[in-house]
């Protein structure tokens, strides 16, 4: 699977650097044209789910944006996990890293959790955030998963 794709036009080019013609599904439109860059920024993404007992729980992550949906790491032993498996929804808010009263929220659904085979994708999130081709704080046993999320509602400010 490929994890890191960019949008230039109407040409799709992924991190193999293969490219295709086409189109991004209709929720590339949703994201203000003006705030699409925060998908592609190294800001952390907040991400709230729905708790056992119908508690929030919220927590930043690091992200990344194929061009139709918002995907994060998350390993099986965690709170999160066991939430987005139960209760699908969430939401999440990314600050502009530049300016603190600039955001995008994005409202959604857990539409697929795939494996991560051999940490690919926390991998390439190490790589983007902290310049580290390998995540160094991967514990024996961990078991990530890659959470994908469909955006359903946008809401921006600043």
């Amino acid at each position: 699977m490929l994890w890191m794709r960019k949008v230039i036009g109407s040409i799709i080019e992924s991190n193999d650097g293969k490219q295709t013609r086409g189109s991004v599904s209709g929720i590339m439109s949703a994201i203000p044209e003006n705030y699409a860059d925060l998908l592609h920024t190294t800001a952390l993404a907040h991400v709230a789910t729905i708790g056992p007992n119908g508690e929030p729980q919220n927590n930043p992550v690091w992200f990344d944006w194929d061009g139709e949906h918002l995907l994060f790491s998350q390993t099986k032993n965690r709170q999160k996990y066991r939430n987005v498996r139960r209760e699908p929804r969430v939401a999440i808010s990314i600050v502009d890293p530049a300016n603190p009263y600039r955001y995008l929220e994005i409202r959604g659904k857990v539409v697929r959790i795939d494996e991560d085979q051999n940490n690919a994708f926390i991998n390439a999130m190490a790589k983007k955030y902290i310049n580290q081709n390998v995540y160094p704080w991967h514990n024996a046993g961990d078991e990530r998963v890659v959470v994908i999320i469909e955006p359903e509602h946008v809401t921006k400010m600043g």
